[in-house]
């Protein structure tokens, strides 16, 4: 059994880097476990939790959802900020560090299971024509540590407390690059009613893993009080 886990093991890390070789990303050994144990929820013992919250309107067009608002509640989220040369090695690197604090590098010493979606906090510039190359990725804390957060063992990991929001959010497939998401950016911009909204930083939500061939992802923007 234990041949079987390190030949999964292994499989599983060449496959992580054989897709984040494209973006001209390095994935470590010491990524096998935590890869591992994400993949497989830790060998079953947990599930994924979703992130909680209140539907408020739905908009539909000829049976396509243009977009849904939905109200998040106050919660903790560990939070990593990465800056490197593209978007999507800000993304992986930062995505890598929260899988070492889910996978036993925190104060709990333990695996704190999976949450969906990981989100990405993206700012672009005025026009919206360009995504700087600094982005958050964070981390919702599942409902057991939600009221005493375990400490990231990694300095660069920051447990913050997001307050309650209203969100709009616009679902999308595919690859998260940066021009994929300038073209969701513009598309929730036409679909919404010129609501109240930030217009210099949104978030990215990734519901699957860096590496995945098929990916379930949202735009969220964040209605202003």
């Amino acid at each position: 059994m234990e041949e079987e886990d390190l030949d999964q093991g292994g499989r599983l890390l060449q496959y992580w880097r054989d897709a984040a070789r494209g973006h001209q990303v390095e994935v470590p050994t010491d990524m096998a476990q935590p890869i591992q144990q994400i993949t497989s929820n830790n060998d079953g013992a947990h599930t994924r939790e979703p992130v909680p919250y209140t539907l408020i309107t739905r908009k539909e067009k000829c049976g396509e959802v243009l977009y849904e608002k939905r109200h998040y509640e106050k919660a903790h989220w560990a939070c990593i900020t990465v800056h490197e040369d593209t978007y999507e090695q800000s993304v992986c690197y930062g995505f890598m560090k929260i899988m070492r604090f889910i996978c036993q590098q925190n104060s709990a010493g333990s695996y704190l299971g999976m949450t969906i979606p990981i989100v990405t906090v993206v700012r672009t510039d005025e026009s919206n024509t360009t995504l700087s190359r600094a982005v958050t990725v964070a981390y919702y804390l599942p409902t057991p540590y939600q009221n005493d957060p375990p400490r990231p063992y990694d300095p660069d990991i920051l447990i913050e407390q997001w307050p309650a929001a209203i969100v709009y959010s616009r679902s999308f497939t595919g690859a998260t690059n940066e021009l994929s998401i300038l073209h969701e950016l513009r598309s929730l911009v036409e679909a919404l009613d010129c609501p109240a909204l930030g217009s210099d930083s949104f978030i990215v939500a990734g519901y699957t893993n860096p590496a995945a061939a098929h990916r379930h992802n949202e735009i969220w923007f964040l209605e202003r009080p």
